[in-house]
């Protein structure tokens, strides 16, 4: 009868905490560490939860997810026109009705940057002729309010929209779905930064007299634009396509240029050539359109754990999953890992808003933000910074796009589908880069900062989704 020695070497395979594996590398020997924590932080009914959503049911979750992430990640929505919110938005038809950020929300609870928008928007329809009144008509009720996204538009910030305000149109023809979202108002005294000023009513007014026609027939010059091919060279360029789209848009600008030298030289646009100029976040609202209608297709997939709705109104978030059009919500967070204005602080500082978390979703924004130096400002002041935070929006995402790549992290694609499951499992939440706002003065914008989803939404969506309800 043969025996076999013991071995008298080998490799420790540690899990969770380092500490054990650094004492044992001290005394020579060879350590795999395997980084490791209680799922869930050891919660039983977020565990309980987790298995439900792990077990047999897993199989049909991840088709699901993956016919999401496919459609997230190959739709190709084109830009192909600018019209009036009434000519897209049904609803806008039945009387005076102005859309907003995030999910639904009575006007009383509505915060002091978005009403401001609303009044702004309300005498620039000519509902009323001074900012008091369209104030009255709207503690009244006479003017109807609702959220954007349940009408296939998503808007930024504070943006309170009208029915005769412009909307880019995103056609996904592979989708089959359509995404609507308003022309960018610029920087400064303009009413999507929560203000009500002459200034900001002027704007709105110039945006649907001057702009709305000289884009649309600049469209009509130049064709079908196709916005992810410019998202995906921002990218490389150095955008995030949230915060920072200052490459995106220059690409949009000289594609538009042709268009725009066609039109004759009167002074509306010479206008408009100065509105661009001065706009480096013109394409934002144009990629958040393309964003919405990449969601939208998503949206009829059922079965899925990955999320196709995040937006904030300033006081709620809200969040919706492939598949199911209610709304989970919880407290609007404040922006962090935030820089102010010099005078400003986070004392002045309004809660989270705007619909362009959608950009976070679709792999831009918080989840390319290792590709940005300007981003990385806002998350720690390094490159380093900017890459942890992409690097834990991997943790939470179900795939990677095929689309956006990240030259500084070997041209790997930016993380793409938040799944809620790996939310409440690992306690990350996904991270919005965004503009803040003062939350009482009618300042506009005071700084720009990183918001963090609360974890609550993710459990509730776990929670309703496990139990098949």
């Amino acid at each position: 009868m043969s025996t076999r020695a013991l071995p008298d070497t080998g490799t420790v395979i540690n899990l969770g905490l380092p500490l054990f594996a650094e004492s044992l590398e001290e005394q020579g020997a060879r350590v795999l560490q395997v980084d490791w924590s209680i799922p869930a932080e050891g919660d039983a009914d977020d565990i309980a939860v987790l298995k439900e959503l792990s077990g047999t049911r897993s199989v049909a979750i991840d088709e699901a997810n993956a016919e999401v992430l496919r459609r997230l990640d190959t739709g190709t929505p084109m830009l192909t026109g600018v019209v009036p919110a009434h000519d897209v938005v049904s609803a806008m038809s039945e009387g005076r009705l102005l859309l907003h950020a995030g999910p639904p929300i009575a006007y009383a609870q509505v915060c002091d940057p978005l009403r401001r928008s609303m009044r702004a928007a309300t005498v620039a329809e000519g509902w009323a002729p001074n900012v008091a009144e369209a104030e009255q008509l709207l503690v009244e009720g006479a003017i109807r309010i609702d959220s954007a996204n349940d009408h296939g538009v998503v808007v930024p910030m504070a943006t309170a929209l009208g029915p005769s305000m412009p909307l880019w149109v995103a056609d996904n023809a592979a989708g089959g779905t359509v995404g609507y979202s308003p022309v960018s108002q610029g920087p400064g005294d303009v009413a999507w930064f929560g203000r009500d000023s002459q200034g900001a009513i002027e704007r709105l007014v110039f945006l649907r007299d001057v702009a709305q026609p000289r884009f649309a027939a600049i469209l009509a010059d130049i064709g079908p634009v196709d916005i992810m091919a410019l998202a995906t060279q921002g990218v490389q360029m150095g955008d995030d396509v949230h915060m920072r789209t200052q490459a995106s848009t220059n690409l949009l600008i000289r594609d538009m240029l042709p268009g725009l030298a066609a039109l004759a030289g009167d002074a509306g646009t010479v206008e408009l050539g100065v509105y661009l100029s001065s706009n480096h976040l013109f394409f934002l609202t144009i990629a958040m359109a393309a964003a919405k209608s990449l969601t939208a297709s998503a949206e009829t997939v059922t079965g899925s754990t990955i999320v196709t709705t995040m937006a904030r109104n300033g006081t709620t978030y809200g969040a919706k999953v492939a598949g199911s059009a209610q709304w989970f919500t919880a407290d609007a967070p404040p922006v962090a890992e935030a820089l102010y204005y010099a005078g400003f602080s986070e004392d002045d500082a309004a809660p989270d808003i705007g619909d362009s978390a959608v950009l976070e979703l679709v792999g831009l924004g918080g989840a390319a933000a290792a590709g940005s130096p300007a981003v990385a400002a806002f998350l720690g002041g390094s490159m380093a910074d900017a890459a942890r935070a992409t690097d834990e929006m991997r943790q939470i995402c179900a795939g990677s796009s095929s689309r956006f790549k990240l030259p500084i992290q070997e041209y790997r694609g930016t993380p793409l589908g938040v799944d809620v499951r790996k939310v409440v499992r690992t306690r990350l939440r996904p991270k919005v880069t965004t503009g803040i706002l003062h939350a009482s003065s009618g300042h506009g914008q005071i700084g720009a900062g990183v918001a963090t989803a609360p974890l609550g939404v993710f459990r509730d969506v776990a929670a309703r989704l496990a139990s098949g309800t």
